[in-house]
């Protein structure tokens, strides 16, 4: 697993040991972040195993980085591989449970949602994020193909969705923004 773009371009990044974690592929990272376009400000990874998706993130010219993971273990490998790229005083990591988290944390500009598969909740974050996304932020959820998201949540409008083989990437914005 590598960072593919940006400052930290094909720097490797340590994986969370044994099968508990899925980090997302190459491929649809780099599809992601393609469709996000340019990006800055600060971005949220709610589930972030090794911290792939947000470190490629402020690779890419986000400002600062918010990582949360409930497991012990990836919440180790997400504080090494930070200190791989020298990154500490644009990342902050917490450890525990987002729904319990996401309270005391600020408005972001991107959100990404990748939970477990067997766990997802993502229509329940979602609603819970209205307070936590800017005007003009965004929300991407990574979830199973066959999972149908609403096409509304909570002031959030759905404007783009898109089918691979293993997963389905689901973009949101705030209503009444483009």
């Amino acid at each position: 697993m590598r960072i593919i773009a940006g400052k930290y371009r094909s720097r490797r990044l340590e994986s969370v040991p044994g099968q508990a974690t899925r980090p997302t592929a190459d491929k649809i990272k780099g599809a992601v972040f393609s469709s996000l376009g340019p990006i800055s400000g600060r971005f949220l990874d709610c589930y972030a195993g090794t911290g792939n998706m947000a470190l490629e993130a402020l690779s890419r010219g986000m400002d600062h980085v918010v990582l949360v993971d409930r497991d012990r273990k990836a919440v180790r490998t997400i504080k090494k591989n930070i200190a791989s790229l020298q990154a500490q005083d644009a990342c902050e990591v917490y450890q525990g449970d987002i729904f319990m988290i996401l309270p005391q944390l600020p408005a972001f500009d991107v959100v990404y949602i990748d939970p477990p598969y067997a766990k997802q909740r993502n229509v329940e974050l979602l609603a819970k994020l209205s307070d936590h996304v800017a005007d003009k932020g965004r929300v991407v959820i990574e979830s199973l193909p066959e999972d149908v998201l609403p096409e509304r949540c909570s002031g959030f409008v759905k404007y783009k969705e898109k089918t691979y083989r293993a997963c389905k990437i689901t973009y949101y914005r705030k209503e009444g923004t483009e």
